[in-house]
């Protein structure tokens, strides 16, 4: 007979072992880290022996409560966001039993950080016409070529989530494969990208030869782009469905500018300042209910929309904190190439939020894209023509 379900109670006698067995104030971080993934802690609606206990998602806010009320350490999850909210429920649903095993722990404590390779030069809005190929081996394994450029943290990754065209006789959706690729690997070089703000967040990846085992692959020959797909749905609802207080984020920093400054206060202003209000507290309660939905099932095209909205509003608010602050707004002294995982967006100047809130709009899936999956994938509208979809990837003028 199975195991009851845990509930919210079952989890905080859980976490109170857990503290009684690994005292935060004395336990090394990484040994408690450990220690909460191997108690089931981690991911809570993650299958037992892979940092969960199969409990319903909705209750790891309580997990994550009783941690902070006891100073216990988190796993830096900023640092490794592409590992945390991409890989891993790629790996869980796709993964071999020997990949999650070998994966998932490292993965969780922060201890291998990961990152995602694949737009192109030539394939951003556009993933499925990706040009890298991956040539399967005599011995069967896989050698890799090909050039990815937009990746985030490729400079600190240990591995990377990797799409590589398979066969080219084939339209280009049906001959793509799904990889983990080492990113210390011989072939690999990364280049860093310096962005707007002065930083370089972003790399470039050359991949020359680079061997990857068969046993990296995640699904089947040439189902890349429906493994991709998973992972780009989780992609958005985890840039654009995490939790939010009321009035927090930028929000938060625009009222504190609103509150401190009345000086700075017009009718115009006040208006537009309440609308966004409306708008993001809007923004809230759909992500509350975007979560509610990922607690009993997998993400699905919706995220596509709280992305696009979150992208938006970014962009809105920081330009309005920019108008608050008049002359002060438009200093941004700081070029230097900080570290990104050390970058605390909030507490940055108002001229850095400015900046990098441009590329809201396009990490992630571009808005224009996200407003096609909206309309055909949630809103059932016709899509627009495609005369690419039947030929062979070869084929298709470049």
């Amino acid at each position: 007979m199975s195991e009851p379900t845990p509930d919210a109670e079952d989890l905080r006698a859980r976490v109170r072992t857990l503290l009684a067995d690994h005292d935060p104030a004395t336990t090394d971080r990484l040994e408690f880290l450990r220690a909460r993934f191997a108690a089931g802690l981690a991911w809570v609606n993650y299958p037992e022996g892979l940092g969960g206990l199969g409990a319903p998602r909705e209750l790891q806010g309580v997990v994550e409560a009783e941690l902070a009320a006891a100073g216990a350490p988190d796993n830096n999850p900023r640092r490794n966001g592409i590992g945390l909210g991409m890989a891993a429920p790629t790996i869980l649903r796709f993964g071999t039993a020997e990949q999650r095993a070998r994966f998932l722990p490292p993965l969780w404590t922060g201890e291998e950080v990961w990152c995602q390779l694949f737009s192109e030069p030539g394939a951003g809005s556009d993933l499925a016409a990706l040009a890298t190929r991956a040539v399967r081996g005599d011995d069967g394994d896989w050698l890799v070529t090909g050039q990815k450029v937009w990746t985030s943290t490729a400079h600190t990754a240990r591995w990377a989530i990797l799409l590589a065209r398979t066969d080219p006789d084939v339209p280009k959706h049906r001959g793509m494969t799904y990889f983990v690729c080492d990113m210390t690997a011989p072939g690999v070089e990364v280049r860093p990208l310096r962005q707007i703000t002065g930083e370089a967040e972003f790399n470039e990846v050359f991949l020359t030869g680079v061997r990857v085992p068969d046993s990296q692959r995640l699904g089947e020959v040439g189902e890349g782009w429906k493994v991709a797909t998973f992972t780009l749905n989780n992609e958005r609802v985890a840039i654009g469905g995490n939790a939010m207080p009321r009035e927090g984020g930028m929000l938060g920093r625009v009222l504190r500018t609103w509150r401190e400054h009345p000086e700075l206060r017009t009718p115009e202003l006040h208006e537009r300042l309440l609308r966004l209000w409306v708008e993001q507290e809007a923004f809230r309660l759909a992500g509350a209910r975007l979560r509610q939905q990922l607690a009993v099932g997998s993400p699905g095209p919706e995220g596509a929309g709280m992305k696009l909205a979150f992208a938006r509003l970014s962009q809105a608010l920081s330009g309005l904190e920019l108008e608050l602050l008049g002359e002060r707004g438009l200093r941004y002294d700081d070029w230097t190439m900080r570290r990104p995982e050390l970058v605390d967006f909030l507490g940055r100047e108002a001229g850095y939020r400015y900046l990098r809130a441009k590329g809201n709009s396009i990490e992630g899936g571009t808005s224009e894209i996200l407003r096609n999956v909206i309309a055909e994938r949630v809103l059932g509208l016709p899509s627009e023509p495609r005369v690419d979809t039947d030929i062979a990837w070869k084929d298709l003028p470049r």
